[in-house]
This record gives structure tokens, C-alpha cells and sequence, in this order.
């Protein structure tokens, strides 16, 4: 019998090193300074994000993890038989496994994540553990617009699975567009199953974005490592301090790279010039309430049709579907 992993056939759509020096040059000449996080993810990143959601603070990936553990048949018995399912940053795509063990007869699964080699050795992991399910990984920067690769079986419809609260990096109005995008995505009688981080103790919320083994600071300045080494950059990495502080009035995180001197770097021959104490703002994480996320979905068209907590209340699980 032939190896499965070697019908894997990774499908790139990778923003080239061009698109990523002109995100860096636009985000460093805006005022405020911004990196997008979406960059965050290259091989080591990954690694590091992976590090992240073992740490004992990081309270988001284990609530998630019991959420689907424990309720993973509801959750395929809402997706329903036949499907193509689609996991927008899918990453190791540990918490889909439970699901694919749930699910009646699904004709393919396809991960899509914007690390190449890291999605290319997990999509042949699970071409070995599933050999009955098509993998079609996609390399892609999920917040753009692409098409879904063709199954050899045709699906009954199409589910997105969204997980880790990736949603809560978006800025409300970007979240509204995406809920569009993933609706649109879903199609008509598809569905759509995403992770919510929801408001809770400052203190929690504090210490998940602020771990004391330090991995998160190390992920927040390994954007600036990558920047260095792919574009050329000269970035003294041990001039910047990773910084979060919670927002509690407007319910986000707001992670931060921020100089502690005046300084300059340079980016393929572009200048930026930085003062002591100024932040580079790297990514957000807002903090939903279930009824507050519902309403903005169903701008997007898409009705709440169950939604599983874990067991302290911290996180949440929705399922959403576009009705004809």
C-alpha cells in the first residue's frame, strides 16, 4: 500500500518576501508603529505559539481543549455528515483531531496556516493518522480572500473551524469583514465553529499574556529575529522589551515591542528611527461576551445554534450557521 502522506500536495498561496517588507515598511511608517501578527507565525514562531499554549497561564488553549474533548460529538453532530471541513490557522492542528474522530464521513479536511513547513509536516502527520480523509493543506494568509482546493468526493457542504479566539486579533470592524468572509467561505447550510476568549478577572487575563518562563516575550520579539533575518534587518533584539497590558474598557490585550532607548534599525535600506519608551504595537487580543460576539455574527448572516463553555466560565465554543 502506498503512503498517504505522499498524496499530501500542500497548495501555497504564502505572501512573498516583497508583500512581507512592504507590511513591515507600512506598519513601522505609521503612527503608531505596528507589526501585523499575522507575521509572527514563521517555522520558529509557530514553535514558539505551540510552547505557549502549554504554559500553566496560558489558560485559553486548555479551556479550549476541554471544551472540544468533552463535547466534540455535539460539536460533529452540528457540522453534520459529508462535510469539507476548513481550520483557519490551524497550527499543529491538535484540537481537530477530536473532532475528526467525531465526524460521520468527511469527505477531506484542509488546514490552512501561513507556515509553510510547519503545515506541510503536520498535513503528512495526519495524512499517515487519517488515511480514510483527504488532507488538502493551504499555505495562505487567511485574512485574504482564496478559493478552496477540489476534494475527489464531493462534499455535502462546508464547515469552518475557527479555534484559539484567532478572531479576537481582529479590530471589531475587522472582525465584522472576517465573519463576512467566513460566512462566505461556509456557504449556504455550511457552518461555522469558533473559539471565543471571553471578559473575565484582569489578574487571569494579566498573567496568560505575561507567563514568567518568558516564552511569551520571546514569540512577541522572534517577529523582529525573522525580520532580521529575511529582510535584512538590524535589529538589536535586546533593545526591545515585549510588553501586555489589558485594556480592560475596551476588552483587549494589547501586546507591544517597545524600544528602551532612542535607537534606529533599518529594513532593506528603510530607516526608522525610534524614541525611549515608544511601542511598536504587534498584536491585540480582545475578550468577548457570547450575546456581545452573536450580534455581530449575525450582521454577517450567521445564527448562533449552540455554544459550549468549559468549566470555569473562561472560554467559549459557538456554532453558528447560514441558513438559506
Amino acid at each position: 500500500m502506498s503512503d498517504p502522506a505522499a498524496a499530501t500536495v500542500l497548495l501555497n498561496l504564502q505572501p512573498n518576501a516583497a508583500q512581507f517588507l512592504a507590511d513591515i515598511v507600512q506598519g513601522l511608517s505609521a503612527r503608531p508603529k505596528t507589526l501585523p501578527c499575522k507575521h509572527f507565525y514563521d517555522e520558529r514562531g509557530s514553535k514558539l505559539f505551540d510552547e505557549i499554549c502549554d504554559l500553566p497561564e496560558y489558560y485559553l488553549t486548555r479551556a479550549e481543549d476541554e471544551i472540544i474533548k468533552r463535547y466534540s460529538q455535539e460539536m460533529a453532530d452540528q457540522i453534520g455528515p459529508g462535510v469539507m471541513l476548513v481550520e483557519y490557522g490551524s497550527g499543529s492542528s491538535t484540537k481537530t483531531r477530536a473532532l475528526l474522530d467525531q465526524l460521520d464521513d468527511p469527505v477531506a479536511y484542509v488546514p490552512v496556516d501561513i507556515s509553510r513547513e510547519h503545515l506541510r509536516r503536520t498535513a503528512d502527520q495526519l495524512s499517515r493518522a487519517y488515511p480514510h480523509i483527504e488532507i488538502l493543506p493551504v499555505c495562505a494568509d487567511f485574512t485574504k480572500r482564496f478559493a478552496l482546493p477540489a476534494a475527489r468526493r464531493r462534499p455535502s457542504h462546508s464547515a469552518v473551524f475557527f479555534p484559539g479566539s484567532t478572531i479576537g486579533n481582529f479590530q471589531p470592524h475587522e472582525a465584522a469583514d472576517m465573519l463576512v468572509h467566513l460566512a462566505a467561505m461556509c456557504g449556504t447550510g455550511g457552518g461555522l465553529l469558533i473559539g471565543i476568549d471571553l471578559q473575565k478577572d484582569p489578574r487571569v487575563v494579566d498573567a496568560a499574556y505575561n507567563d514568567a518562563q518568558g516564552v511569551t516575550a520571546e514569540f512577541n520579539l522572534n517577529l523582529l529575529r525573522r525580520i532580521n533575518d529575511e529582510l535584512g534587518g538590524d535589529f538589536d533584539l535586546e533593545a526591545f522589551e515585549h510588553r501586555a497590558i489589558y485594556n480592560q474598557p475596551l476588552g483587549r490585550v494589547e501586546l507591544s515591542l517597545v524600544s528602551m532607548q532612542r535607537q534606529t534599525a533599518t529594513v532593506s535600506g528603510h530607516v526608522f528611527a525610534f524614541d525611549a519608551d515608544e511601542p511598536i504595537l504587534t498584536e491585540y487580543s480582545h475578550k468577548y461576551t457570547v450575546p456581545g460576539f452573536a450580534a455581530m455574527a449575525a450582521k454577517a448572516g450567521l445564527t448562533l445554534r449552540r455554544t459550549w463553555h468549559d468549566a470555569q466560565q473562561r472560554f467559549a465554543v459557538l456554532h453558528f450557521a447560514l441558513l438559506p
